[in-house]
């Protein structure tokens, strides 16, 4: 949610800055994730000044441009080469000086510098009003006011709007601070416990009347339960028209593209107070008559998206006499809604049923403004105060006069809500005990009204607008969030329980895992269980019916559970590479989820991910890519850190890798790794190359449990280390030497290493040559070249035998 500060300052007048109201913000529980600068016009003019043109004369060697000098104010008038054809001497302009960043209607930048077009020197540019971004005419120059002074900054002459915006992470139980109004109400709380105590200014409404009642719409609600509260009024005599700039500004600064008048002040309304509303066309209206009802399931209605919808049974609608006009929270009608040729509105402002709203929106794929508030339950009393604020902005801004009394169907009052709070209770869920007087302090602030005190607690009514504050325990989180998490204190006791586990309990060995990971480079990612249906068709191993899915989804790319990690690691590296992050190792544990006929089962993974370099650039080091056997290694290393070993080799089956190891411990497997698919890279824009491992969590803790730590002592005799150069057919893998050298010596072969692999020139065609050591130990005494030469000769004559190898 987007918070604009000078907007916020129009209900509280702080004069803080916006870094220190985002601190304060932030300790109340409305989350500051980021400040934004807002400009109407970008660059905000800087470096823009007003010059005189002294003399304009034609361009020697152009017919189109003209040579101007202008005095901007400094000792020496500038030489400035000018297309415009209007520029004439005499003129006051506005002038872009040299190291002027300018930026095109795609927010492209481009700067002034100095140069010379077709021969004559140019120190600057005369700026036509769609160069500077006050507008969209490039006809020719400005021309400014000749009373204006050389050397004025433009900024001061024209009205730009400057201003913070709050990016608010806001939690969904919050509704009610999902707008201005709602965000200064909680400001004014935390600036009272610092002693601050400011006036909330809120719009007056006072002067809304009606003008006559020439246009009377008929309102029938017939789905009381989906609708508790509507309200409605005509206006007519309007003109639709562009809205004013400052109403503009206030739009654009929180993400909002202007539209027109009438629709601009409602979207403003909502973000200011909170309240949604709609407009329709009162001349689209039949039968001068308003609705509000289900229909019949398999209703087709076209939204303003130009989308044919087919209606639910259970979805709300406003409808005329006749026909559905919109979709009642959610989103309006293509055929009612207000246009260029508009002159009367009916104008609405309602309370829907928060779940009905929902499960709409869900069914229909939609989110809007209006239903994100709807839908978390806003404000049921500031309906009506609402619509009259409406009104009096539309009368202001577009003409036209109130042309009915108020319709207001609010039969059944939502009632506020009726808390006992006890001193003690609060005592012990907070820690500390906070004054009595600090906490009806802070609860009056807060609107929460006490209707009796007792040395036990107090009595309290709930405005109907907290639909989350129902309980004692939102009560006493109330209080505290206010009070503020900081200012409780610390003891100086520490209690902790001895608790007698496991050393291979998962936190515990995930820890070792993740602290080895890490201090080789790589980050721990935390990426969504939630993940799009689409991905099973990237893998022929993925079945839709396996998929675990969401009643009710957030939306279509996060409606079912993910059956593999593969899909959310590459959403992390796509989103860092985006970004100018190419170089990634990355790793989670997480779960995935699948249905089996309906049994639901979750398997715990390890998820490895690699891409790009393995190291930053540095002078002293060159970078190498990630590569397959990098991968290897950091799998070999963390089973040798659980003390796994002795794992079965076997080719990757998986058909989202081009090709990898699946490596298992007799029957079970334990990780799979290798180079992932291109094709799969592609679904998620990647075009350099990712390495993946994924690890059986479960299997793995299965079998790390099964390893005991053994002891023995350090050998007192020298080990020795035999080479041999062996030439290889190139199908011949080095796991196949390392097996038959253990297999051949169990005793004192205790190591096998590959240490150089050579193929080219000077080699037969399909040869390959292998440099491989042996180390050779007796634990008991010192080897004899007689014992050493006689394993030497056993393992070459096995060699020659079951590979074909030759000694180079």
């Amino acid at each position: 949610m987007k918070i604009s500060y000078n907007w916020l300052k129009q209900f509280i007048k702080t004069d803080w800055d916006a870094e220190k109201t985002g601190d304060l913000l932030t300790d109340l529980g409305l989350e500051i994730e980021g400040i934004e600068s807002y400009q109407s016009v970008k660059g905000g003019l800087e470096g823009i000044v007003v010059g005189k043109v002294l003399t304009c004369e034609q361009h020697p060697n152009a017919d189109r441009l003209k040579v101007t000098t202008v005095d901007i104010g400094e000792e020496t008038p500038l030489n400035i080469v000018c297309g415009a054809p209007n520029v004439a001497a005499g003129q006051k302009v506005p002038v872009a000086t040299i190291g002027t960043t300018l930026y095109t209607e795609e927010g492209e930048a481009w700067t002034i510098k100095k140069g010379k077009i077709r021969g004559e020197a140019s120190h600057g540019m005369i700026c036509a009003e769609d160069e500077l971004g006050l507008g969209k005419s490039h006809d020719g120059i400005m021309v400014l006011d000749d009373t204006i002074e050389v050397g004025t900054a433009a900024a001061d002459i024209f009205d730009i709007e400057n201003d913070q915006v709050f990016e608010i992470g806001l939690t969904p139980n919050r509704a009610d601070a999902m707008s201005h109004f709602g965000t200064a109400r909680d400001l004014k709380a935390g600036l009272m416990q610092k002693d601050i105590n400011l006036e909330l200014i809120t719009p007056s409404v006072s002067a809304f009347h009606v003008d006559n009642r020439i246009l009377k719409i008929d309102v029938d609600v017939q789905d009381k339960e989906r609708a508790p509260r509507y309200c409605g009024v005509t206006i007519s005599g309007l003109k639709v028209e562009d809205s004013p700039e400052w109403l503009q500004h206030r739009l654009k600064a929180i993400g909002l593209a202007p539209i027109n008048n009438i629709v601009d002040a409602t979207n403003y309304v909502l973000h200011e107070l909170g309240q949604p509303l709609h407009a329709f066309d009162a001349t689209k209206i039949a039968g001068n008559k308003v609705v509000v009802k289900t229909v019949a399931a398999g209703t087709k209605f076209t939204t303003l998206d130009e989308v044919e919808r087919e209606l639910h049974e259970d979805d709300l609608m406003i409808c005329d006499a006749e026909k559905p006009m919109c979709i009642a929270g959610v989103f309006g009608g293509i055929h009612s809604g207000v246009t260029e040729n508009t002159t009367s509105i009916f104008l609405e402002s309602a309370y829907f049923n928060p779940v009905s709203v929902r499960k709409t929106a869900k069914r229909h794929g939609l989110n809007t403004d209006a239903s994100f508030r709807f839908e978390r339950g806003i404000d049921p009393n500031i309906t009506e105060y609402a619509l009259k604020r409406a009104a009096l902005l539309i009368t202001e801004i577009a003409g036209g006069e109130i042309t009915s009394d108020i319709t207001d169907e609010y039969p059944d009052k939502i009632k506020d809500f009726e808390v006992r709070l006890s001193f003690e209770n609060a005592k012990n869920l907070i820690g500390e005990e906070i004054p009595r007087e600090t906490i009806k302090s802070i609860l009056t602030s807060l609107d929460i009204k006490v209707n009796n005190v007792t040395e036990t607690g107090l009595g309290l009514t709930v405005p109907a607008y907290r639909n989350d504050v129902q309980r004692e325990a939102d009560i006493i989180e109330e209080i505290l969030r206010v009070y503020g998490y900081n200012n409780v204190g610390t003891t100086d006791k520490l209690n902790a329980s001895i608790s007698n586990s496991s050393k291979f309990e998962d936190h515990r060995v995930q820890n070792i895992i993740g602290n080895q990971l890490v201090s080789q480079g790589f980050f721990e990612m935390m990426a969504n269980s939630l993940t799009s249906p689409n991905y099973i068709t990237l893998s022929e191993q993925l079945k839709e019916e396996h998929n675990v899915s969401m009643l009710n989804p957030l939306s279509s790319d996060l409606s079912v559970m993910r059956q593999s990690m593969v899909f959310s690691g590459l959403e992390a590296l796509a989103h860092n590479i985006n970004r100018k992050q190419s170089d990634l190792k990355l790793f989670e544990f997480g779960k995935t989820y699948h249905d089996y006929n309906g049994t639901r089962e979750e398997y715990k993974h390890l998820s490895l991910f690699l891409t790009g370099n393995r190291t930053s650039e540095s002078w002293i080091n060159q970078t190498k890519a990630s590569d397959f056997f990098y991968l290897k290694g950091t799998v070999n290393t963390l089973f040798a850190r659980l003390g796994i070993s002795r794992l079965k080799t076997a080719p990757i089956k998986n058909d989202l890798f081009s090709e990898g190891l699946s490596l298992s411990l007799g029957k079970t497997k334990l990780v799979e790794f290798g180079i992932l698919k291109k094709q799969v890279l592609k679904s998620f824009g990647i075009s350099q190359n990712v390495l993946c491992a994924d690890f059986n969590w479960d299997n793995v803790l299965e079998v790390a449990k099964r390893n005991s730590i053994k002891f023995k002592t350090i050998p007192k005799y020298p080990e020795v280390r035999r080479d041999f150069a062996l030439l290889l057919n190139d199908d011949v893998t080095f796991e196949s030497i390392h097996t038959i050298a253990k297999q051949t010596e169990k005793q004192l072969l205790k190591d096998v290493n590959l240490f150089d692999v050579y193929q080219g020139k000077n080699l037969p065609k399909g040869k390959k040559s292998y440099a491989v050591s042996f180390m050779l130990q007796d634990e008991h005494k010192t080897l004899t070249d007689k014992q050493i030469d006689k394993i030497m000769n056993k393992l070459k004559a096995n060699f020659e035998k079951q590979l074909g190898a030759e000694l180079r």
